[in-house]
């Protein structure tokens, strides 16, 4: 009977407890979920707590341990220690941008091992030493731009293996240690804009060998050496923008780069990189907007025959010459808007059926039969909101393309032939050392293009250099003529309707003839200051030089006879005596009458003379 009722009762307690237990439950759950810091907003559902803008100096209390998004943007923090988050073990995103934070100490975030993104970004840190991120190895998302960091120091990142995206612009970086991202196995976008950097840091970058995307904006880096960005091999986009100083890349900067896309932008590049290029097979995307590139050559993007799109903005060109893009199988898009250039010609591509946008506003446009390929596609490629407008002839200038008719193409899109003004043979004769100018101006629609061809078939051309210059209006011009420079020049004008020819016959005196009538400066040496020129004739007509020369042979026959006379009297004196001569004489009588000695009378007297 006591058993049967002890059974009873614990049922009854078993069943009365039940509810009790369930109602305590459920006031625990949601008090957990209502806990949230004052003037803060909570999610129960996110398990976020959005602390934003509220002018907290310190880190609030109230934060459920569950959170797992903090965000304490745009508050008054100064200063992170190592036991602010040691009771959110689950936190996986931490916002602490915008504070005043001038110091992290290490071990801050040693707490945190699920955090993913964390992010410091516009604060007063000037130094982050080692050991604040040695905790975060599942930190995939770190931002520390805007700040006043000076130097990265080595091993900084170390412990950060699964880091992929690393922001570090707006810093005062003047220096980032060779071994600074060593341990970053995994980053794969790195972003370095607004700081004092004065090179590249390629030591430093070359342990980021899973690289992907690196952007370098508004630096002041002035030379890119030789192989600037080697060992990243799996990078694969590269961005450089805002450098001003920058005036050319080195043949070999890219070398050994897989690249698929690449931007110059905003640079002082002068002229295209063609040769810097040619090491990136891979390229299907290329930007070289706003720079100063006036000229693209025939086939200086030969190599790169993936490439896709091209785009060239305000870059100031002037001239797309045929073949630019020989080798370009691919191009789609090509945006060269806001530039100089008159005509964009059908030759300029390898394959002008695949283009399916093209960008040509905001160019000076001549709508003759250049363009006629493009007006003639102008319902199946697109020109992007702003459409071209043609700068001349008269009568469709201001017209955007979309509203040609047919019937306008036929009448106004026209080219003539070339025609030289006053085109008859002409002589121009100049001394030798003067400036010799030849003349050859046409008249045709489109503008024609003057070359010249010396008399031994050299082309000269505007990018000729040295004594010869052809100027815009085709004027040959050849400084310091010389004797080789003599005979004929032919001038060719041509466009796309035709050409024209001119024959232009040069001659250079020679210096030695004009010694005849020649003028000579003197100087004054009172004054130092030359006030006198005189004509002298020489008269060097042919009969003085007959003269001159037949005074000069009498005058070398002469000497040669005095010598053969002397090398006879010389031998005739060889023999026994060699080089003595003895002369014999008998002296005359004394005027006195006085008689000589008979014996020396007979005898006679007698000297030697030895020839020296």
């Amino acid at each position: 009977m006591v058993d049967c009722f002890s059974k009873v009762m614990q049922h009854a307690a078993a069943w009365c407890w039940q509810p009790l237990v369930g109602l305590v439950l459920v006031v625990v759950c949601v008090g957990s979920s209502l806990a949230c810091p004052s003037r803060c907003e909570c999610s129960a559902q996110t398990k976020a707590v959005v602390c934003h803008r509220k002018r907290m100096p310190t880190i609030p209390d109230g934060i459920p341990t569950e959170t797992r998004v903090l965000d304490l943007s745009k508050n008054k923090l100064t200063m992170i220690n190592p036991d602010d988050f040691l009771n959110f073990p689950g936190l996986e995103e931490l916002d602490l941008s915008g504070n005043i934070i001038s110091y992290v100490e290490p071990g801050a975030f040693n707490a945190l091992f699920n955090m993913h993104s964390l992010s410091l970004k516009s604060n007063r840190i000037k130094l982050i030493p080692l050991g604040v991120f040695s905790a975060l190895n599942n930190l995939t998302r770190l931002d520390i731009s805007d700040n006043k960091i000076v130097i990265l120091l080595d091993y900084m990142f170390q412990d950060l293996h699964n880091l992929r995206f690393l922001e570090v612009g707006d810093n005062d970086l003047v220096y980032i240690s060779h071994r600074a991202f060593s341990g970053l196995l995994s980053l794969e976008i790195l972003t370095l804009e607004r700081c004092n950097l004065t090179v590249v840091p390629t030591e430093a970058l070359s342990h980021l060998h899973n690289l992907v995307s690196l952007h370098l904006r508004y630096l002041s880096i002035s030379t890119l050496h030789p192989y600037s960005f080697k060992k990243l091999f799996r990078l694969r986009k590269l961005e450089i923008d805002n450098w001003p100083s920058l005036d050319s890349i080195p043949p070999n900067t890219l070398h050994g780069l897989n690249l698929t896309a690449l931007f110059v932008t905003n640079t002082n590049l002068s002229s295209f990189p063609d040769q810097a290029l040619k090491h990136l097979p891979f390229l299907t995307h290329l930007n070289l907007s706003h720079n100063r590139i006036r000229h693209i050559k025939g086939g200086m993007l030969s190599e790169l025959v993936r490439l896709r799109e091209l785009h060239l903005v305000g870059a100031q060109l002037t001239a797309i010459e045929p073949y630019a893009f020989q080798g370009l199988r691919q191009l789609k898009v090509l945006n060269v808007s806001h530039n100089r250039l008159d005509t964009l010609e059908k030759d300029v591509f390898q394959s002008p059926e695949t283009l399916e946008v093209l960008l040509i506003d905001n160019n000076p446009l001549v709508c003759d039969c250049r363009l006629m390929w493009i007006l003639q596609k102008r319902h199946t490629i697109f020109f992007g909101d702003s459409q071209p407008e043609c700068s001349t002839p008269e009568g469709i200038r201001g017209r955007p393309f979309r509203e040609f008719k047919e019937t306008l193409l036929s009448y106004y899109v026209t080219c003539t032939k070339p025609k030289i003004r006053e085109n008859k043979t002409q002589t121009v004769t100049v001394d030798e050392g003067q400036q010799a100018v030849l003349r050859c101006t046409a008249d045709g629609t489109p503008r024609p293009v003057v070359i010249w061809l010396s008399p031994r078939r050299r082309t000269l051309t505007n990018r000729s250099h040295g004594r010869v210059t052809v100027h815009n209006n085709g004027t040959l011009e050849i400084k310091s003529a010389e004797i080789q420079d003599n005979g004929v020049y032919l001038c060719l004008a041509s466009n796309t309707a035709g050409n024209d020819t001119l024959m232009t016959s040069l001659a250079v005196k020679s210096l030695g003839s004009l010694y005849a009538n020649r003028t000579l400066y003197y100087t004054d040496a009172s004054n130092n200051t030359a006030n006198a020129t005189g004509s002298v004739s020489l008269g060097l007509d042919l009969k003085t030089i007959l003269v001159s020369t037949a005074m000069g042979c009498f005058t070398f026959l002469g000497v040669v006879l005095f010598c053969f006379l002397l090398l006879f009297v010389w031998s005739r004196g060889k023999g026994k005596h060699k080089n003595n001569i003895d002369v014999e004489y008998v002296p005359r009588s004394k005027s006195n009458g006085t008689n000589v000695d008979s014996a020396e009378a007979q005898a006679g007297r007698r000297f030697n003379m030895k020839m020296m």
